[in-house]
């Protein structure tokens, strides 16, 4: 079934972002006492008592924008407004009515979409009593609330849940491979999403720190569905400034948690830095899939590719099945194999073994090295099986779990590897011991 979508709108500095994350349960949305912090659109699916929408935040509205980047505000914000079924305008009680909410207020009228008006930062009976100035807006009865303190939401979702559409069909698509592209700042993320994509969707610039939300854009490759996400750049945390490159660096990081395989960018006059084997850290960490893409081949005079690689496999030796690509997305040389490769690590994480195959080797890596004993006892392998997919992932019963040491798990992992492939994606392996559930 289709989820319906909220599109919470306001003028710029009301709150948009804190009742956005306060309906998400999470922070998801840039926060900062600073308008236009919010400059794309971010999306988050949830629920309320049991009715399923899609949450959108929007940047701060302006109906005549002065400058560029607030026009390209407004254009991403009227987005908002032509997709959404339903319209959570957001006001600042404290404030009261201003001149822009009047402005944003008739635009949203000609609409002619549903719309709940609250009256937010009502933290108090007296800003609360403030809230029927409101009724000046011409939008119905205004809902004084606290996105911060989470006061009056229940009747403010109520009043939304009850202008909702009836939910309808819809139609079923494939699950499309999720990439993220990730890595620090400069390095040409944006430039080289745009460069596979052949357009510019998202903003490209030198400057460090341009693409602070994720941007999501879908694309059909080869007949198959994928996904690209492309996120701001993540610094070392010492580095990370507060306020709004702060929140950027934990969407980058959920970016990496909602894909399947991530493209690693870095640059081929610093390669690889400490900050990039965080990055891979983090990862390995998610077992996500990761091809290493280095940028600004272009710009290297000596092109010794086997030089390069043996650098990168030196500092990266945690990750040794990680494919490693040399583009340049300024010229688009050697983008043409992003694609296929990610998309042939996405296969590989879909791969389930039979368990006979499985059980077979396992028998013969034992049989060729036995697991050493640990305080006098030895480690018994039963059997195996493959739990799931995506990543691979194995289940090993053992006689006892505590007796597997580390090493022996990589031992394990790296003849899985060897004999099955599963090029660029880490493989998990659960060890249980009898009567283990």
């Amino acid at each position: 079934m289709s989820r319906p979508i909220v599109a919470i709108v306001g003028r710029p500095n009301v709150g948009k972002s804190t009742l956005f994350n306060r309906l998400a349960g999470e922070r998801i949305a840039i926060v900062e006492d600073l308008p236009g912090t919010t400059r794309d659109r971010i999306c988050t699916d949830t629920s309320w008592w049991g009715a399923e929408v899609t949450l959108v935040d929007t940047g701060g509205l302006e109906p005549r924008p002065t400058s560029d980047m607030r026009q390209k505000i407004k254009d991403q914000v009227e987005i908002a407004i032509e997709e959404a079924d339903v319209i959570l305008l957001v006001a600042d009680v404290r404030d009261g009515v201003t001149p822009l909410d009047l402005e944003v207020a008739d635009m949203l009228r000609r609409s002619a979409k549903p719309i709940v008006l609250v009256a937010n930062k009502a933290d108090s009976p007296r800003h609360q009593s403030q809230a029927f100035e409101f009724y000046e807006l011409g939008i119905g009865d205004p809902l004084p609330i606290s996105a911060y303190h989470g006061t009056g939401i229940d009747e403010m979702m109520d009043k939304v849940i009850r202008q909702l559409p009836p939910p309808s069909p819809a139609a079923v698509e494939p699950e499309a491979m999720k990439i993220a592209i990730v890595g620090r700042p400069n390095v040409g993320k944006s430039l080289l999403l745009n460069a596979i994509l052949g357009q510019e969707r998202a903003i490209v610039s030198d400057i460090p720190g341009t693409t602070r939300d994720a941007i999501d854009t879908s694309l059909e490759y080869e007949a198959e569905p994928m996904l690209l996400i492309d996120t701001a750049g993540i610094r070392r945390r010492g580095r990370v400034e507060g306020g709004v490159e702060r929140y950027s660096v934990l969407r980058s990081l959920r970016a990496i948690a909602r894909s399947d395989v991530v493209l690693l960018i870095t640059e081929a006059t610093e390669v690889i830095t400490a900050q990039d084997m965080h990055i891979a850290g983090y990862v390995q960490q998610s077992f996500k899939g990761m091809v290493l893409v280095v940028n600004k081949w272009d710009l290297v005079e000596i092109k010794d590719t086997a030089e390069y690689i043996a650098q990168i496999r030196r500092r990266l030796k945690f990750m040794p099945h990680t494919p490693i690509l040399f583009v340049s997305a300024k010229l688009g040389s050697g983008v043409n194999k992003v694609l296929p490769t990610a998309r042939e690590i996405w296969r590989q994480r879909q791969r389930r073994l039979p368990t006979a195959a499985l059980n077979s080797l396992i028998t013969e890596v034992v049989a060729a090295h036995s697991p050493p004993p640990v305080g006098g006892r030895r480690l018994n392998i039963l059997y195996a099986t493959q739990a799931g997919v995506n990543p691979p992932t194995f289940v090993v019963f053992v006689n006892d779990a505590k007796l597997v040491h580390f090493s022996y798990k990589r031992y394990l992992v790296n003849s899985l590897r060897q004999a099955f492939g599963f090029t660029g994606t880490p493989l998990r392996l659960h060890f249980k011991g009898r009567g283990e559930a």
